[in-house]
């Protein structure tokens, strides 16, 4: 069967919608699927604000055995601080997040810090879900302009289950963990 012109043109229409929406996909913050839907409304970001950027961050985080607050004789594990990479849908690496303080920060240079605003249970054995109010970012780039940050789709994360008692100070254990960083900005 010879193919004419006119039986390809569909054939091209079909390549190129498909070719077009697929850089619209990868273009993660013009098309966000997110949804706040399931999340704890302690977490939610307040309306007036849209998803800007939508990240994986996958990594480690560092605990240490240090004494329990007034409690002499006893220690407990301490959060010291995280070392992510922050990848985007596609598993392309955006940036990075790490501490302290807590910063995250895109591969164009910009970055910022946040205060945490609320926290939620995410499931046993997973960091709690988190929200935070960013601080200006520093440096022009993805995360100017971004109001709010969401840690949510938690794995992992918590201290770790050795033993951590008077004798253990100064231990430190590192335990992997996975979230989704999500970056809200004002309307």
């Amino acid at each position: 069967m010879k193919t004419t012109p006119t039986r390809l043109a569909p054939r091209l229409g079909l390549v190129a919608a498909t070719v077009l929406l697929g850089a619209c996909s990868s273009m993660g913050s013009l098309t966000s699927g997110f949804s706040q839907d399931h999340l704890p409304d302690t977490i939610k970001v307040p309306a007036g604000h849209k998803v800007a950027w939508e990240t994986v961050g996958s990594g480690e985080i560092t605990y240490e055995c240090r004494d329990k607050a007034g409690m002499p004789g006893q220690a407990e594990w301490v959060f010291v601080g995280p070392k992510a990479v922050l990848k985007d849908r596609a598993g392309s690496q955006v940036g990075r997040y790490y501490g302290p303080p807590a910063t995250w920060q895109a591969l164009d240079g910009s970055k910022l810090t946040a205060t945490q605003l609320a926290v939620a249970p995410s499931g046993a054995g997973n960091l709690p879900y988190q929200l935070v109010k960013a601080n200006p970012a520093m440096g022009n780039g993805a995360l100017s302009g971004v109001t709010y940050i969401q840690r949510v789709a938690l794995k992992g994360g918590v201290a770790p289950a050795a033993a951590c008692s008077a004798a253990d100070k100064g231990k430190r254990e590192t335990v992997g963990y996975q979230a989704d960083y999500i970056f809200w900005k004002a309307l």
